[in-house]
């Protein structure tokens, strides 16, 4: 069985309206309009101040401080949506993917949490719903972190980027069923006569092909669709090679199994050749 290798790469709408008054009391409504738009005009200048002073902190890589900002930004104007997903994106900067201290955790809900009430007011926010993608994968929660990308699909259809992600996660999943599966039976280790990978015995073949046959199909249709779409991306090729191996762990036949084997490691080679041409290309431009 091949380790995994480490080939993986995550509108604003203002409304205001004034209503009359009476002809009673229109000296006093006047005069407290006023003071309304004043406080806000106010408030508006203040609002972008902080916002602006969060990016600098930001981009300073002082997040915490740049969060502040941000959150004075959104008090003063809730309807900065700029300040909002700002936000969130500096409390997902202070989360490291995968670590599962309870404070690191908790900063990766915070940062989804803030993403989230982007989406209330926005729910098309396709950064949003792409970075809670992001981070439900690296806190390798695989099913919500696909349910996001679905979202995305339907948003962004000529996208590569979600099929991708969809084609990497249904991996992880197969890879991390199928190894434990072969630790389980000990025989995760080459066959020590041909240095080979060893075959699973036929019932625990066929239970595995129940479990992993469907999203073996639907990652190398995401993968292959993904590029479709970006045909020199050499990750998505890396894992299409990666797919199709799970793929041959399920194969009935060894015909079909080999045949898989030869065209995943066709994909590994057109990989190699992809960053090599890209490596190229950006050593051409920096001459």
């Amino acid at each position: 069985m091949v380790n995994a290798a480490k080939w993986v790469k995550g509108g604003t709408r203002m409304k205001r309206y004034k209503r009359g008054a009476l002809c009673g009391v229109v000296l006093f409504a006047v005069f407290c309009s006023g003071c309304t738009l004043a406080k806000t005009g106010v408030n508006w200048m203040r609002a972008r101040d902080q916002l602006n002073k969060g990016v600098t902190a930001f981009r300073n890589a002082q997040f915490q401080a740049a969060i502040n900002y941000f959150q004075d930004a959104v008090n003063l104007d809730p309807t900065l949506m700029n300040a909002r997903l700002y936000l969130a994106t500096a409390y997902a900067q202070q989360y490291i993917p995968g670590g599962e201290s309870p404070e690191n955790l908790k900063n990766g809900q915070q940062a989804i949490a803030a993403f989230e009430d982007v989406l209330q007011r926005d729910s098309n926010n396709s950064t949003a719903i792409a970075s809670v993608a992001q981070i439900y994968y690296n806190m390798k929660q695989f099913d919500k972190a696909k349910e996001y990308q679905r979202r995305r699909l339907q948003l962004e259809p000529n996208d590569p980027e979600p099929y991708y992600w969809i084609g990497v996660i249904d991996w992880v999943d197969c890879f991390a069923r199928d190894g434990k599966l072969r630790k389980d039976l000990k025989i995760d280790q080459p066959d020590p006569k041909t240095g080979g990978v060893r075959e699973l015995p036929e019932k625990n073949r066929t239970e595995l092909e129940k479990e992993n046959g469907p999203l073996v199909d639907e990652g190398l249709k995401a993968l292959q669709k993904s590029l479709d779409l970006k045909p020199n991306d050499a990750d998505a090729m890396a894992y299409l090679n990666l797919m199709l191996r799970q793929k041959a762990e399920i194969e009935a036949k060894v015909e079909d199994r080999n045949a898989d084997l030869k065209q995943a490691e066709e994909w590994v080679q057109k990989a190699l050749a992809a960053k090599k041409a890209a490596a190229e290309k950006e050593a051409a431009k920096s001459s």
